[in-house]
């Protein structure tokens, strides 16, 4: 792996596990802000606790060595849940403030899987 290649690597993986944790931990702890957009994009309150607990997992499995598989499972985690965000939220008309955060995410997850070290991807089989 290119020296060029693990820096993208790294830089882009400590800003995706920075906002995957800090979003995961307001989650969690439902504040009113998080619990009233929830609520705009007509989800269940109950649904911050799973994403929260899934996206503080996700970073966990990113960033521990070996475990590819489940570090593919963490990377389609945080797709999905970007997709999502960002699908709800031009479903609802929102503007590029409430699109950019996700949008980011999702920019960072996408960088990080593609540059991901030989020993962070599933082997192909033979």
């Amino acid at each position: 792996m290119k020296k060029r290649d693990q820096i993208i690597y790294w830089i882009a993986t400590v800003w995706l596990a920075l906002g995957m944790l800090s979003t995961g931990m307001v989650q969690l702890i439902q504040t009113k802000e998080e619990t009233a957009l929830m609520a705009h994009l007509g989800y269940p309150a109950y649904l911050l606790t799973l994403l929260g607990i899934w996206k503080i997992l996700g970073v966990a499995a990113v960033l521990m060595p070996r475990f590819p598989l489940l570090k593919e499972w963490a990377y389609a985690g945080f797709f999905f849940a970007m997709t999502g965000a960002i699908v709800s939220h031009l479903v609802l008309g929102d503007g590029g403030k409430d699109l950019f955060g996700p949008s980011l995410l999702l920019v960072l997850t996408m960088v990080s899987w593609y540059f991901r070290p030989a020993s962070r991807k599933v082997n192909k089989p033979s």
